[in-house]
């Protein structure tokens, strides 16, 4: 039998984290943006299941999720999700990962996740 981890402990955001801070040091920009936010989704999905006891199963569950429970949250992922769409055609810069990374570690702190 396979035992799938909760994606939405601290432990599994703090994975995603590491996973990018790692991807970054390596110059792979693109890739740690996307980890980035991964790790900022896990976040979300943690932060709503704290609160609602229910995680959302999809983008967008989550959107209406959060523009309900953590307005400020919404608006922060609804100004940055295209830079994430933009990472399946694009390449990400090295501004571009710096902006989101400072993001990841913002909110991680401030939501006391380390």
């Amino acid at each position: 039998m396979v035992i799938i981890a909760n994606m939405t402990s601290k432990q599994h955001i703090l994975t995603f984290k590491r996973s990018a801070d790692a991807v970054y040091a390596m110059g792979d920009f693109t890739s740690a943006t996307i980890l980035y936010f991964k790790t900022l989704f896990a976040l979300h999905d943690y932060l709503l299941l704290e609160k609602i006891g229910y995680a959302p199963k999809d983008h967008t569950e989550r959107f209406r999720l959060l523009q309900q429970e953590f307005p400020e949250l919404y608006a922060e992922l609804d100004a940055e999700f295209n830079t994430y769409r933009s990472t399946y055609t694009r390449i990400a810069s090295k501004e571009t990962c710096n902006r989101i990374k400072k993001m990841i570690e913002h909110a991680i702190t401030t939501h006391h996740i380390a």
